[in-house]
C-alpha cells in the first residue's frame, strides 16, 4: 500500500457532514433539489432575511467556494473549501446566510486559480478577526502565473493568486505540501496528485503558466496541482469534492475508488468542466462514470449546462445542478437520504 493510500484508509466515518455553497456560477431557487438540499430563499429567511429581494439573496460570480461542517460523536469541524474570485460578493454570501467566518478552522484550497482563491485574503481577514491565525492548505504548482491562449493566437494572463508570503501577511499559517494529508482530526482528506489515466482527459490546450512574468509561456493542459477533498460519511459513503475537475471526473473517481476500495461514491460535488471546448468529452464522460454506480452527481461552476443535460438524461434524479445559497446535508439517521 502507497503513503496515499496508508493516509487515505485513516479517514474516519463522519456521523454527518452539511455543505454550504457559497460561491458558484448559478443563481437559481426554481431548479429542481436533491431530498437532501435545503434552497438559497429558505436559507437567507432562516439567517434573518424580513424580505426575498436582490439585497437579501446570494451574488452568483464565475467560482467555486463551500463551507463544511463535519460532526463524530459530539467532536465537530468547519472547514473552507475554496472561496471563489473576489472578496465583497464572498463576504456579502456569507453575511446573508449568516455564516460564521469566524468558525472556520482550516482551509483547504483545490488549486491555483484566481476563480477559486480569490476571495482569499477576504475571507482570511473575516476569519482572523480576534484570532491570531488559521491554517491554509495548498501545494507548490499552485503559485506559476497562469494565461489563456486565445484563438488569435494572443495569450492573456489572468489574475495571479496569493502567494505562501502574503497568506502569512494576513495571519494565515501556510502548509504548503504537494502530499496527501488529512485534516481536522482525520474528518476530511485532501489528495496528492491525481493521476491521469483515462484515455481522453489529457485538459485544456488553451491553459498556460510560467514561473516568472520575463519567462515564456509554457503550456500547462493537466494542471497537476489540483486536489480533490473527499469525506467518508457513515453508512452512507464518500463525499467527493472536485472543485473543477481539471484532472477529468474520471479520473478523479478512478483515483478514489483507488484509494477507497470497496467504499460506495454516494455523491459528487463540483465543477465538471465540460463546457466551452470541453464539451467533446461529454459522452465519453458519462460512460465512464458509468462503472462507479454513483448515487449523487451535484453539478456546479464550470460544468456546462450539455453536460448537466447528458448527464441528467444518462443517470436520471442521481443528477442535480448546484447554485449558490443552497445547503446539502448527508446525514444516515435523515430517512431521504440517498435516495434514488
Amino acid at each position: 500500500m502507497d503513503d496515499g493510500a496508508t493516509i487515505a484508509g485513516e479517514l474516519l466515518a463522519l456521523d454527518s457532514l452539511t455543505v454550504d455553497v457559497i460561491t458558484d456560477n448559478v443563481s437559481d431557487s426554481y431548479v429542481s433539489k436533491t431530498l437532501f438540499a435545503v434552497s438559497e430563499f429558505a436559507n437567507v429567511v432562516n439567517a434573518g432575511a424580513d424580505v426575498i429581494s436582490g439585497e437579501t439573496l446570494l451574488a452568483a460570480n464565475l467560482g467555486y467556494g463551500l463551507l463544511l461542517r463535519s460532526r463524530v460523536g459530539g467532536v465537530e469541524h468547519v472547514l473552507l473549501f475554496d472561496t471563489g474570485p473576489e472578496g465583497a460578493i464572498f463576504i456579502r454570501n456569507c453575511k446573508n446566510l449568516a455564516l460564521d467566518l469566524g468558525q472556520v478552522e482550516e482551509v483547504a484550497i483545490s488549486h491555483g486559480h484566481w476563480d477559486h482563491m480569490g476571495a482569499l485574503p477576504a475571507a482570511l481577514a473575516a476569519i482572523l478577526e480576534g484570532r491570531p491565525s488559521v491554517s491554509v492548505h495548498v501545494n507548490p504548482g499552485m503559485f506559476n502565473q497562469r494565461g489563456v491562449l486565445l484563438k488569435s493566437g494572443a495569450v492573456i494572463p489572468v489574475a495571479d493568486v496569493p502567494d505562501p508570503g502574503a497568506m502569512e501577511a494576513l495571519g494565515a499559517r501556510v502548509v504548503n505540501e504537494g502530499e496527501p494529508r488529512l485534516l481536522l482530526d482525520r474528518h476530511f482528506f485532501l489528495s496528492g496528485e491525481i493521476p491521469r489515466v483515462s484515455s481522453f482527459e489529457k485538459g485544456r490546450v488553451d491553459h498556460l503558466c510560467r514561473s516568472r512574468p520575463n519567462e515564456a509561456w509554457r503550456p500547462d493542459p493537466l494542471l497537476m496541482d489540483e486536489r480533490m477533498l473527499v469525506a467518508h460519511v457513515r453508512d452512507l459513503g464518500l463525499v467527493v469534492f472536485s472543485a473543477c475537475s481539471h484532472a477529468g471526473i474520471v479520473n478523479v473517481c478512478t483515483e478514489v475508488s483507488r484509494l477507497y476500495p470497496g467504499l460506495p461514491i454516494h455523491a459528487v460535488m463540483g465543477g465538471l468542466h465540460l463546457g466551452g471546448v470541453m464539451e467533446r468529452l461529454i459522452p465519453q464522460t458519462v460512460e465512464g462514470l458509468e462503472a462507479f454506480d454513483i448515487r449523487n452527481i451535484v453539478t456546479g461552476h464550470c460544468t456546462g449546462w450539455r453536460a448537466l443535460h447528458a448527464l441528467a438524461d444518462a443517470f436520471g434524479d442521481k443528477v442535480s445542478q448546484s447554485a449558490i445559497g443552497t445547503t446539502y446535508t448527508f446525514d444516515p439517521s435523515a430517512p431521504v437520504l440517498g435516495a434514488d
